[in-house]
Parts: structure tokens; sequence; C-alpha cells
């Protein structure tokens, strides 16, 4: 687990036409997603359900090249950040935790390994595809 300021972002860049999301946290720590990384881990109830039922991601869907496009990025507070996506999808509100638990780097996914007991035929964790 990572200490409250490893959860803070010190900046973020959207960089649209390459489709990615870069954060540099207050620790020092970068992180970044390629869009489509980004949409799959979307966590609104739509993409992850609700009431018991499965939702739209779980259903591992084909996402189109307008699913994935990055359009606007909005801070919600001082907790998560919200993407538009070029579908029109907006409702995926992306806590900071959520984004530094999930970041992709080869440090924090070895990190996630170690940490998570395998579980065969389990349900797939959030975030995986």
């Amino acid at each position: 687990m990572h200490d409250n300021a490893g959860e803070q972002p010190a900046s973020f860049h959207a960089d649209r036409a390459a489709g990615r999301l870069d954060i540099e946290w207050r620790d020092g720590h970068r992180t970044s997603f390629d869009a489509v990384t980004l949409r799959w881990l979307c966590p609104c109830a739509y993409c992850r359900g609700e009431a018991g039922l499965p939702g739209y991601l779980d259903s591992r869907p084909q996402l189109s090249s307008e699913q994935t496009r990055l359009v606007d990025l909005h801070l919600i507070g001082q907790y998560a950040i919200a993407p538009d996506w070029g579908d029109g999808h907006h409702t995926g509100y992306y806590t900071y935790h959520l984004l530094r638990e999930q970041c992709p780097c080869a440090d924090c996914a070895t990190r996630r390994r170690a940490s998570t007991p395998a579980v065969a035929g389990g349900p797939p964790r959030h975030g995986d595809r």
C-alpha cells in the first residue's frame, strides 16, 4: 500500500493525439496509461455493473476506436478524474487511488502479482482483461 502522498498526483498530461495519459505523483513515481488500458479500467456502474448484474466491460467486448479515443479530461474535486471518450461515455470517476493501484509500470505490476494470491477459476480482478 502506498502512503497518502503517493496517491496524490503532482500533474496530469493527456496526450489526446497519442492516446496516452501521463501522471506524475507527488512521491516522484510516474504512471503512463494508454487510452485502451484506461478505458478498460472505467469504474462506472454501466461498465462495471450494479445491483449484482454484470457491466458492459464484463462481457469482454471488442472496444471501438471511438470508445478508446480520449477526448477530454476533467478533475473531480481533489480525488478523481473523469475522462470523456469519443463515443460520448463520460460517467467514470477514476479515483487517484485506483489510478495508482493499477499503474501498469513493471515495478507496480510486480508488486501486484506478489501481493495477490492466485485463485484458480476465480473472477477477474478489477482492471484485468
